[in-house]
């Protein structure tokens, strides 16, 4: 070719290009675009994965209750409330004195895939499960059971001066009471572990404000937030007052 030619079709190929400053205004347009729609999409994964973890949960945990009734007879028997690890003058919990985790790995763990456990500097057991969830009976109480969809110590450590300890976010209450036949505990009478009912009126607007445990962010404790998304079918509500993480 010429050199006229030549000249001729590389000036086509750079009127072709893109310049600098388009190239700029691309990448600035993308940006704009992902930091708009991440978010979302990062919430939307939270949201799948809590609603799997605690689907799959409540299902094996009452599996297990069930399994259980099998070799030992009723619930209603063997169920104890039970505390904690007690705490020497320093502070840690004192190895083998938890009576809630020696009823625990007699009568549930034994049906359940659990990978490890330990207990915690509050003197609560806390068994860990092979999709990274973990469950834990408050330390004062074993009818109180707290279930983590993802990293527990995380969940404790983000929240641990905040009086509702991160309910409704990374944590969601659940009951084993099924003894006490009383009015204020009436959904978890003869039943096995179950979302956080205790005092509910029954009115799901009260799932929302109205009542001490309603799942609000102007609550201390809202615990009702995981009844909410049970009756939800397990999936979190449109107008679910909290962002979950795991």
């Amino acid at each position: 070719l010429g050199q006229s030619k030549l000249f001729q079709l590389t000036r086509g190929i750079e009127k072709r290009g893109f310049t600098l400053a388009e190239v700029l205004i691309t990448l600035g347009i993308i940006g704009i675009v992902a930091a708009i729609t991440l978010p979302a999409l990062i919430q939307k994964n939270n949201n799948q994965v809590v609603e799997t973890r605690l689907k799959k949960f409540y299902s094996v945990i009452n599996q297990a209750i069930v399994r259980a009734e099998v070799d030992y007879g009723d619930k209603n028997i063997w169920y104890e409330d039970l505390t904690g690890a007690q705490i020497d003058d320093e502070g840690n919990p004192i190895e083998g004195s938890s009576p809630a985790e020696k009823w625990f790995k007699k009568y549930l763990a034994p049906y359940l895939k659990i990978v490890s456990s330990e207990i915690l500097s509050d003197g609560s057991y806390i068994a860990y499960f092979a999709d990274g969830s973990a469950l834990r009976p408050e330390s004062h109480t074993s009818r109180d059971w707290i279930f983590y969809p993802g990293n527990p110590k995380k969940c404790i450590e983000r929240y641990k001066n905040a009086t509702s300890k991160g309910e409704g976010i990374c944590s969601f209450e659940f009951n084993f009471f099924p003894n006490n036949n009383s009015a204020a505990w009436k959904y978890h009478y003869n039943k096995g572990m179950e979302p956080f009912k205790y005092d509910w009126d029954g009115q799901k607007k009260s799932l929302y404000r109205g009542m001490t445990y309603s799942c609000n962010p102007a609550s201390n404790v809202p615990s009702y937030c995981t009844t909410l998304i049970q009756m939800n079918n397990w999936k979190i509500p449109a107008d679910y007052p909290f962002k979950v993480s795991y």
